[in-house]
């Protein structure tokens, strides 16, 4: 084993001393190697109120995890059975409608989110919404 170090090393390493640059954590890389950065959940199927708690569920996981976007699939409601009932709404009772206004009146999950949009036309388009996390303090 050659024990001497070479001129190009001793170089290279008093470059780096002389720039105070911080070494990356490598445990750090792969912690965030592993993190989705996006999450998708399809809440076709799910009652108001099981769909509700879902995404409260998703949203509180995911902004813990370190997730920065999930796309949420409510469908259009164009299969909804809301129209064959006089009691219930035809707008509220839709997911579409009803899970952002649920999101925007929970100030809880509004501290976790910058924003709630659309989703483009090949992620469901107006029948799923973009939610942008916030990076956890």
């Amino acid at each position: 084993m050659n024990k001497k170090i070479s001129d190009k090393d001793i170089k290279d390493w008093q470059e780096f001393l002389s720039k105070n640059e911080r070494l990356s954590i490598k445990d750090d890389e792969l912690i965030k190697k592993n993190v989705p950065e996006i999450l998708t959940f399809d809440l076709h199927g799910y009652s108001l109120r099981d769909a509700n708690d879902k995404v409260k569920d998703i949203i509180q996981k995911s902004y813990d995890s370190g997730i920065k976007k999930l796309i949420f699939i409510t469908g259009k409601g164009l299969h909804s059975q809301n129209e064959r009932d006089p009691y219930v709404s035809k707008d509220l009772g839709i997911l579409k409608n009803s899970v952002p206004t649920y999101i925007k009146n929970n100030n809880q999950l509004m501290n976790k989110i910058i924003d709630i949009v659309e989703a483009d036309i090949k992620d469901g388009g107006s029948g799923a919404l973009y939610i942008y996390l916030k990076k956890k303090l």
